[in-house]
């Protein structure tokens, strides 16, 4: 590879918002020269031009679906331009390195991926092998190995989790805001931007993919760097920002000062952010100076309400804690819009209608998009599910090309109502009325209640809806793995 070669930097899917995957390495790799362009294939084709003249090609790859549709791109991508360094990085690159290593990827990068991008192009144009910028065996771990990448001519190890300096992300040449999800605040649709505060996360939930990737390590993103890319972002047009921390109040400090600085230069600025429910517990006087500062909903991966699934996902709460978690965000005037994982090994059919009551009970239809109701627990390699003493109990075989093992629920009524839920949902997207929740969910009771043999409930008229459920803000594009 060449200084001057071109190097193109693909992102498959980043759940609706503007790549934050290709803007801060984008400008990493500028500020030392090198010629970049960036392509999201969400929502644009890959230009064949630039494929071919391109000397490296990064495919991000931070979850499951941009795992699965990267991998499509780098076959059409080996055809199109075999000579060109093929680097995979992101949260599921370091899942999946194995396999990614054994199916044409030269290189696989984990973890925090900028300063390793710039480094192994940096060796890539002073006329190393593809083998030798690998670094062996511990290369990935070890912080004097400056964030060497696994390779193919390497083992694939533990991800880069050293210290970085940052730059403001590069946005200039990827597609405008409007393309991407949009705030709905139940009065009118209004550009949404993206930035993250940190990475990694605290917690270690066995099923999060983020947990052995980051094992318990986190990072801040510096103030000054999370200000300047939410004022390019409002310079483009948002009107709202989708802060994308895997959990916001890691360091509640940090991201306190961040609010107040944001609200003092864009007042009217809305937000929301992520966080777990035990930290809504630990931090109550957050929520309505985060409400008063501009935040307008706050996703909480409550996953489920049966105190034997939390237990075994490792989730850190209970079902009574949901309830005093959702107790503190309404006193604050800040909606949750919960996520879910509704079907897992341990689930019930029981623990299932359950859910769906405890959503109606709580008043919370409309705080949840029908998808949630969807979500399968997913397995992917490496995860911490796979350490625990009982998971030999129910898990398959792992699925290489799928990046998940499989797994059967013991009744086989589950495994069925799953299908159908799932049906259910992919046909009211398609038909627009995912975005009737009332109606999708009153469906879903239907099926969960055939499934158990037991009566639905009547589905109340939509002039019995109280208005405020009609009202709570939401993206537009809905939660996916």
């Amino acid at each position: 590879m060449k200084r001057d070669d071109d190097i193109l930097l693909i992102s498959c899917y980043e759940l609706g918002h503007q790549p934050f995957s290709l803007a801060s390495p984008a400008a990493r790799l500028k500020s030392e020269g090198y010629a970049v362009s960036v392509v999201d294939a969400a929502i644009e084709p890959v230009p064949e031009d630039i494929v071919r003249r391109a000397g490296f090609i990064g495919i991000s790859v931070p979850m499951h679906t941009a795992m699965r549709v990267g991998m499509d791109l780098s076959r059409r991508i080996r055809n199109l331009n075999p000579g060109a360094h093929l680097c995979f990085y992101g949260l599921y690159a370091a899942l999946n390195a194995e396999y990614l290593l054994s199916h044409g990827a030269d290189s696989v990068i984990g973890g925090e991926f900028e300063q390793p991008l710039c480094d192994l192009v940096g060796r890539l144009c002073g006329g190393e092998e593809p083998s030798a910028a690998g670094g062996g065996p511990s290369s990935t771990g070890d912080p004097s190995s400056a964030g060497d990448p696994a390779s193919a001519g390497g083992a694939a190890t533990t991800p880069y989790l050293s210290r970085q300096s940052w730059l403001v992300p590069d946005r200039d040449t990827l597609p405008g805001l409007k393309r991407y999800a949009q705030l709905d605040n139940g009065i009118e649709s209004l550009p949404a931007g993206y930035s993250e505060t940190t990475r990694g996360c605290l917690h270690t939930c066995l099923h999060c993919p983020i947990t052995p990737v980051y094992n318990g390590r986190f990072f801040a993103v510096p103030a000054d760097v999370v200000l300047a890319d939410v004022e390019q972002q409002v310079r483009m047009g948002a009107r709202h920002i989708t802060f994308g921390d895997p959990d916001f109040l890691n360091g509640p400090t940090h991201v306190l000062r961040i609010l107040r600085r944001m609200s003092d230069v864009h007042p009217g600025l809305t937000f929301d952010f992520t966080t777990k429910i035990e930290h809504i517990l630990r931090h109550p006087s957050f929520f309505p100076e985060a409400r008063d500062l501009g935040g307008i909903f706050v996703v909480s991966a409550v996953e489920s309400v049966s105190n034997l699934v939390l237990e075994r996902l490792r989730k850190g709460h209970t079902r009574d804690d949901v309830v005093r978690a959702l107790a503190i965000l309404r006193d604050a005037d800040l909606p949750m819009r919960p996520s879910l994982v509704a079907f897992t090994p341990w689930t019930t059919l029981d623990d299932y209608l359950d859910l769906l009551d405890f959503v109606e009970v709580h008043d919370l239809v409309d705080h949840i998009d029908p998808v949630q109701y969807t979500i399968r627990l997913l397995v992917p390699p490496g995860s911490a599910l796979l350490a625990e003493a009982d998971t030999r109990l129910w898990i398959g075989e792992l699925d290489e090309a799928g990046f998940t093992y499989a797994w059967r629920h013991d009744d086989a009524r589950m495994d069925r109502l799953h299908q159908r839920v799932s049906r259910l949902v992919e046909e009211a997207d398609a038909s627009g009325e995912e975005r009737d929740n009332r109606r999708v969910f009153h469906r879903i009771r239907c099926l969960a209640a055939e499934a158990a043999g037991v009566e639905a409930p009547a589905e109340q008229p939509f002039h019995d809806i109280p208005l405020k459920r009609r009202r709570v803000p939401r993206l537009t594009e809905a939660w996916f793995c």
